[in-house]
C-alpha cells in the first residue's frame, strides 16, 4: 500500500518508488496507491534494468480504455501529441530526468474520486518483449461527517437567519462539536469569501464550537455556503442557506420604518419645545403675580360706599 501527499522535491518521489514500489512492479504483481482527494497520486512504472527510454514508447491507461498519458520518443500528451482523454487533461506529468533510468512514472494532480480504477504502464517495444505493470489507485472522499475514520472532524455547520436589518439580512452559522479548531466562512454562490465579524469561538472537552454571523445583500441566487475547513486533518464541509425573497422586503420597510421614526421624533421633539416654552412663560407670569392670560386685565378692588 503506497500512500503520498504532494511531495515538493521530484527527485526524492523517483528515489522513494525506485526503492520501494519498483520491485513490485515487474509484471508479476500488482502495486496500490491510496491518497485523499485533492492530493496528488504518483503512480509508479520503472524498469528493473534501468534501461534508458528517452527514445522508447511507453503507454499509460485507465481501465484499459482511457488515455492517460502517452510518450512516445520525447512526444507526448504535454507538448503537442493529441488524444489524451478530457479527464485527464492538464493534470498528468512524467519525470524527464528519470527516463535514462527506465522510470517511467507519472503524477496525477490535483485527485478526484472519479480518478480511482485500474491504470496499465505499457511498454510495447523493449529489446526484450512487451512488458505491462498494473497499477491500482485509491482515492478516498474527504468525510463531511464525523460518521467517518477521521477523529475530531467537524459536523456539517448549523445554519439559520438571524435578523432583517435596514443594512440587510444577518446569517449565523455555527460549527458545533470539533478538534482541531475549524476555519469557517461565509461565501456566496460562486465562491467568494464574504465579509463577516470576528468568530466568537468556546472550547468544552477539547472540542471546539465556533459561530460567524455575515450581513447579506440580495443576490441573483440568494444562497449563502457556510463553510467549515480543517486543514490539518484534510477536512471540509460546508452548509448552503437561502434566503427568501420576501426577506429583502423587509429590509426596505426596515429602512423606510426607520426613517419614519426619526421624522416622528423630530416632530414629537419640536412639540414638546413649544410646550415646554408656553410652560415656562406660564411660571413666569405666575411668579410675578399676573394672571395666567397676560392679555387679561387686572381687576383692582372697587372702593366705595357699600365695600368694606
Amino acid at each position: 500500500m503506497v500512500g503520498l501527499r504532494t511531495l515538493d522535491s521530484l527527485g526524492f518521489v523517483c528515489l522513494l518508488f525506485w526503492t520501494g514500489a519498483s520491485g513490485n512492479n515487474q509484471g508479476t504483481g500488482d502495486v496500490t496507491v491510496k491518497v485523499k482527494e485533492g492530493d496528488d497520486a504518483i503512480l509508479p512504472c520503472s524498469l528493473s534494468t534501468r534501461e534508458n527510454i528517452v527514445q522508447k514508447l511507453f503507454h499509460w491507461r485507465k481501465d484499459g480504455q482511457k488515455e492517460v498519458f502517452l510518450y512516445d520518443a520525447g512526444v507526448h500528451y504535454n507538448n503537442g501529441r493529441t488524444g489524451q482523454d478530457e479527464q485527464f487533461r492538464g493534470r498528468v506529468s512524467h519525470f524527464p530526468d528519470q527516463l535514462q533510468f527506465g522510470n517511467a512514472s507519472i503524477v496525477i494532480r490535483n485527485t478526484k474520486v472519479t480518478d480511482s480504477g485500474n491504470y496499465s504502464c505499457d511498454f510495447p517495444h523493449l529489446e526484450t518483449g512487451r512488458l505491462t505493470f498494473n497499477i491500482e489507485l485509491v482515492v478516498d472522499l474527504i468525510l463531511k461527517d464525523r460518521s467517518g475514520d477521521i477523529p475530531g472532524a467537524a459536523p456539517a455547520p448549523w445554519t439559520k437567519i438571524l435578523k432583517v436589518t435596514e443594512d440587510g439580512v444577518v446569517l449565523q452559522c455555527e460549527v458545533r462539536g470539533a478538534s482541531p479548531k475549524p476555519d469557517v466562512k461565509w461565501q456566496d454562490s460562486d465562491g467568494n469569501v464574504l465579509r463577516a465579524e470576528e468568530p466568537q469561538v468556546s472550547e468544552r472537552g477539547g472540542l471546539y464550537y465556533v459561530s460567524l454571523l455575515t450581513t447579506v445583500t440580495k443576490t441573483s441566487t440568494n444562497l449563502f455556503h457556510c463553510v467549515s475547513t480543517q486543514k490539518d486533518v484534510g477536512h471540509r464541509t460546508e452548509e448552503e442557506i437561502y434566503v427568501p425573497e420576501r426577506l429583502w422586503e423587509s429590509c426596505h420597510e426596515a429602512s423606510m420604518f426607520i426613517g419614519g421614526v426619526f421624522t416622528g421624533i423630530v416632530i414629537v421633539a419640536a412639540v414638546l419645545s413649544v410646550l415646554a416654552a408656553i410652560y415656562i412663560r406660564k411660571r413666569g407670569n405666575e411668579a410675578s403675580g399676573q394672571g395666567t392670560n397676560p392679555d387679561e386685565p387686572v381687576v383692582e378692588p372697587l372702593q366705595g360706599e357699600g365695600y368694606l
